[in-house]
């Protein structure tokens, strides 16, 4: 084991790929405890551990329909039971043949039926105490970090070979949790969900993570990969939400290891659960090197793993909450590397954006100060936010508010009005902000209002990012000096990348008279929004 790579796995919020099924009673404990059966014909088999050693029998040749087919090939069973369940080492006649097995708690899990009933000793029928239940009457189902889906995956995932082991064969792993699905409710320090954790399910209890939780978030990856430990890393997340942050860690964490994004469609443990064959595919991404160049370092960049596809992070969208409905937008390439069958991962082709350590709006050129613009329109001062914390890490408080802004055509008479009070907004906090227009396809035209807002914001230190609307296949046009071509770009990437530029770059200087800017004034807004039309270009 000693001899094995290192991975580090970390836990993102929302994640079906570590959730599982409510634990239900089983009829084996309603039978035991005098209550109402289900009408299921067999018990549900959920994983756990002995608390003893235990000898048990099993019918030989039962495993498969043609074993006795070719019960000449088998040695003899270990023995027999006798009509009265007894354990015989010579056939007592008319006895049944069985294996002895003795199970021990250190074997690891087993799927076993689960026994578990509420305090009041009624049956669990759900997660909840009752369907609505509040969090403190409600079971999680969501795993608190990966350790425990890494293990059952490992103990009761079977390979193409009959082999189990799946993940411990190839690597060891630290597990890591920067945004969990799943917390704590009642550890010495109690997690609050919304705060410390995000799940989704019961759904009447989801909760969302903030800017503050991808800042956290960040950090916690670039402090972990620091280390050098790490031939790579893991994200589980969402399948909605894994593109754009796996995207954003792209662009930020300053590294030379690959980072992979994983998600499911389906639940672990459900029948046919697409999270557990992803993670094992992200294992054989990582351990095989195929990413890496002649230096030793990723070539690739940031991608999202799923369906045995492996997407370059920029790319990668989900079109469908079903397993295979992964695409690659932008209409260049997008898949970088496949996998499947018996051979090993291959590369497809390499992106040409810049990404991880070689991005110009990682982590380590981030300064600790930019400039951002603090008042209310027409009446601004120009002023410096600071975006990192005396260990380098990004401040919480201090991420940017991009906002994304969509053009539909029968436009109403406020259209602007969210433009304006948003630009209101983050003036009279002294916050960084933008907006992503989401326009026409591929042009990204919005509607005149829309326009003059935008233009209003951009010299209130405002910059604005212009896409299509949807996946245009195509780039969005050059509008003019005073907007930033989102290029191929969707609008949830394009707000990732322009809230690592606003970390990088900061605000776009104001003009005295937003609504009339000087020649001087346009001439500096024109040169700060060429540099962020670079990092577009290029990342």
């Amino acid at each position: 084991m000693g001899n094995l790579p290192k991975i580090a796995v970390f836990s993102g919020p929302t994640a079906t790929i570590s959730n599982s099924p409510p634990l239900i009673t089983s009829n084996k404990a309603r039978v035991e405890h005098g209550l109402d059966r289900l009408p299921d014909r067999f018990d549900a088999l959920r994983p756990q551990r002995l608390a003893a050693p235990v000898t048990i029998y099993v019918e030989t040749l039962s495993a498969h329909p043609l074993e006795r087919d070719a019960a000449d090939l088998y040695s003899p069973p270990d023995g027999w039971l006798d009509a009265d369940d007894e354990f015989q080492t010579t056939d007592p006649g008319a006895g049944t043949p069985v294996y002895r097995i003795r199970l021990e708690p250190g074997d690891g899990l087993y799927p076993l039926p689960f026994m578990g009933r509420q305090a009041d000793g009624s049956p669990w029928d759900g997660a909840g105490v009752n369907r609505l239940s509040d969090h403190d009457r409600t079971r999680q189902t969501f795993y608190p970090d990966s350790s425990r889906l890494y293990e059952e995956i490992d103990r009761l995932g079977i390979g193409q070979d009959g082999r189990v082991n799946l993940l411990s064969s190839r690597a060891t792993f630290d597990h890591y949790r920067p945004a969990p699905s799943g917390g704590y409710r009642n550890a010495p320090d109690p997690e609050i969900p919304g705060e410390d954790y995000f799940g989704y399910f019961p759904f009447h209890l989801r909760t969302e993570p903030d800017l503050g939780s991808l800042a956290r978030s960040t950090n916690i990856v670039q402090r972990a990969l620091d280390t050098g430990d790490y031939i790579g890393a893991q994200w589980l997340e969402g399948s909605s939400t894994t593109e754009e942050t796996m995207y954003w860690l792209g662009l930020v964490i300053d590294t030379e290891v690959p980072l992979v994004g994983h998600l499911a469609q389906r639940a672990h443990q459900l029948v046919s659960a697409d999270g557990d064959r992803n993670i094992i595919d992200g294992v054989e991404y990582l351990t095989s090197g195929v990413a890496l160049d002649d230096q030793g370092r990723d070539s690739v960049g940031a991608v999202v793993l799923v369906d045995e596809v492996v997407f370059a992070a920029r790319d990668a969208a989900k079109t469908d909450a079903r397993p295979g409905n992964f695409v690659a937008t932008g209409g260049h390439g997008g898949i970088v590397a496949t996998m499947g069958g018996y051979g090993p991962p291959k590369l497809t082709y390499l992106p040409t954006r810049l990404h991880t350590y070689r991005s110009e709006v990682r982590l380590s050129t981030v300064p600790t100060d930019v400039p951002t613009v603090l008042g209310a329109i027409g009446d601004t001062v120009a002023t410096t936010v600071a975006v990192k914390d005396e260990a380098g890490g990004l401040m919480a408080e201090a991420m940017p508010r991009v906002q994304i802004v969509k053009f539909g055509r029968y436009h109403g008479p406020d259209d602007e009005l969210e433009i304006t009070e948003r630009t209101r907004a983050n003036l009279a906090a002294g916050a960084l902000g933008g907006f992503v227009a989401e326009g026409m396809s591929p042009y990204g035209l919005m509607n005149l209002a829309q326009d003059d807002a935008l233009r209003l914001a951009t010299f209130c230190g405002h910059p604005t990012v212009v896409v299509g609307r949807g996946n245009t296949g195509g780039m969005a046009s050059d509008l003019g000096p005073l907007v930033i071509s989102g290029d191929n770009l969707t609008a949830t990437k394009a707000r990732m990348l322009l809230l690592a530029c606003l970390l990088r770059f900061g605000a776009l200087p104001p003009a005295t008279d937003p609504t009339s800017p000087t020649k001087d004034e346009y001439r500096a807004t024109k040169s700060a929004i060429a540099k962020l039309q670079h990092i577009f270009a290029t990342h």
